[in-house]
């Protein structure tokens, strides 16, 4: 795929000494974004030399009477986010994200709420329709749960359709759900159970302030973080005109690999996957074809094709005893996957395609929340 001129990261040292509160402070203030924010530290040098030197900037670009954000709101946000658990992670900080921290409009605050250690571990973002189809969902669970198990972090936006496919599949190896509004303010609201496994197991993100609702200009803002934060962005369905197609261009843009996954040509839904692959996006039939690229460790073969078994339990016998434990574990009452990987006591890359085995056989049903019940 014709790649873009790759952005060119921030080059200046961040002043991590100073107070946490001002930075979010030149942030917050009117007319800043992360790209002036970048700007103005490395013209002035400092957080605080920058909110000096704003009032007087903003007179010469001829806007009067500027003032700065007040430090009243500033501190009522880190109260609020203090209050839902969330930390602040700066640009520059050893716990940001360093993929994230290289691309030019890199957010200079995020606020996380949960394991905020799955930010240090390679990622790869699944973004598609809302509006998804069966086979659409279907693909997103496939690839959210190998390419989990082969070790990667699973990035998307919490959306109804193919982001939440993508982030339920991949809860028991490590999601990341980046947010448009506030990183405590969920949406869309049907959602919520979704979220707060996130939170319990994943992480949640965003550079927004807290409580924000989301407005259709943060979208495409969030998009960027999406791909920002990973080596690969895979499209699994999404229209001619979609967010999905912004996130695709904007890791073009920040030197991130694309793939799509393609579909019938006279499905609205499968439009935009097909123009990626047309115009050069690696095509997607199943998680090796991404963990190739990206020459990462191989996929478990159970998620790619029901006939394969799993690296780790070659042998048939194995992997009927495997079977035969799990479905006795379950029963028509619902049970949490990563409780019964706990009870199996055996690795989550060793249950995690066998549950797809069953799945697809028809012997088990999966429910929102991570929840997994006995079909027969």
């Amino acid at each position: 795929m014709a790649q873009a001129a790759k952005q060119v990261a921030p080059s200046y040292r961040a002043p991590l000494s100073e107070n946490p509160a001002d930075w979010l402070r030149l942030i917050r203030s009117r007319r800043i974004g992360p790209t002036t924010f970048h700007r103005l530290i490395a013209d002035q040098g400092s957080v605080a030399a920058a909110l000096e030197a704003l009032p007087e900037i903003a007179r010469a670009a001829g806007v009067e009477n500027y003032e700065l954000c007040p430090m009243g709101v500033v501190m009522a946000e880190i109260k609020q986010a203090r209050a839902a658990g969330a930390v602040m992670l700066r640009w520059g900080e050893a716990n940001y994200p360093q993929a994230l921290k290289e691309i030019a409009d890199a957010p200079p605050i995020l606020w996380a709420q949960g394991d905020v250690s799955l930010l240090l571990r390679p990622m790869v973002a699944l973004v598609g329709a809302r509006s998804a189809s069966s086979l659409g969902l279907r693909m997103a669970r496939r690839l959210g749960e190998s390419l989990g198990a082969a070790g990667l972090v699973v990035v998307s936006g919490l959306a109804r359709g193919v982001d939440a496919e993508a982030h339920a599949a991949a809860l028991a190896t490590g999601t990341v759900a980046v947010q448009a509004g506030g990183v405590d303010h969920i949406y869309p609201a049907e959602n919520a159970s979704l979220a707060a496994d996130i939170l319990a197991r994943g992480c949640r993100v965003s550079e927004q302030p807290m409580g924000l609702e989301p407005q259709t200009r943060h979208f495409p803002q969030r998009n960027r973080i999406i791909s920002g934060l990973c080596r690969a962005v895979v499209v699994v369905e999404a229209a001619a005109k979609s967010g999905s197609l912004i996130t695709a261009e904007a890791a073009l843009e920040q030197g991130r690999e694309v793939f799509a996954v393609p579909g019938h040509p006279f499905d609205a839904r499968a439009a935009g996957c097909n123009r990626l692959i047309r115009d050069g996006a690696t095509l997607v039939r199943g998680a090796q074809d991404i963990l190739d690229v990206l020459n990462f460790a191989t996929a478990p073969r159970a998620a790619e094709a029901v006939e394969q078994v799993s690296p780790q339990r070659r042998g048939l016998k194995d992997v009927t005893v495997l079977h035969n434990q799990i479905l006795a574990r379950l029963g028509p009452s619902p049970l949490a996957e990563d409780q019964l990987i706990r009870d199996l006591d055996v690795p989550a890359s060793v249950v995690t395609p066998e549950l797809v085995t069953l799945e697809l056989d028809g012997r088990i049903l999966r429910q929102s929340g991570g929840l997994i019940s006995r079909l027969s």
